[in-house]
């Protein structure tokens, strides 16, 4: 029976706002690639273009972060393999002040914004709190596994 955790056919991966050692985005970005390594991943994309914003912020190799999951990584273990393999090294200031940005961040051009209010119509469109990237993912992974918008 495959691990309840890396089976995104059956739950979504943790929430972008989810953090680990500060970062936003890890932890979903770990899921996927754990998932994918298990052959589980559903409809979920490791090293997408929101996992490369992480990627490139901490200055991570997605091969090399995959090769580290696929021998067993626990999610601390990763962390400090992370921290001591960031080519950008940021401080734990910028990491805050980075992942807070990610979090805020809504569309910014009209394609995006058109883009947005697509997914949006397609998973909630009654709702009117979805206002940033992160509001839009929330949604989607809820409404992808029986909720209701």
């Amino acid at each position: 029976m495959p691990n309840p955790q890396t089976d995104l056919t059956r739950r979504p991966p943790r929430g972008p706002r989810v953090r680990l050692g500060g970062f936003a985005l890890l932890p979903r970005m770990l899921d996927k690639a754990r998932a994918l390594l298990a052959g589980l991943q559903g409809d979920y994309k490791y090293a997408c273009p929101l996992d490369q914003r992480f990627l490139d912020f901490a200055g991570i190799d997605p091969d090399a972060l995959k090769a580290q999951l696929a021998a067993g990584l626990g999610d601390g273990d990763i962390l400090r393999w992370v921290r001591q393999h960031s080519k950008t090294q940021p401080h734990p200031a910028t990491i805050e002040a980075w992942s807070t940005l990610v979090e805020r961040q809504a569309p910014a051009d009209l394609k995006s914004r058109q883009v947005f209010n697509e997914l949006h119509q397609g998973c909630g469109p009654a709702r009117e709190d979805i206002t940033t990237w992160f509001d839009l993912l929330d949604l989607d992974d809820y409404v992808s596994f029986g909720g209701k918008a």
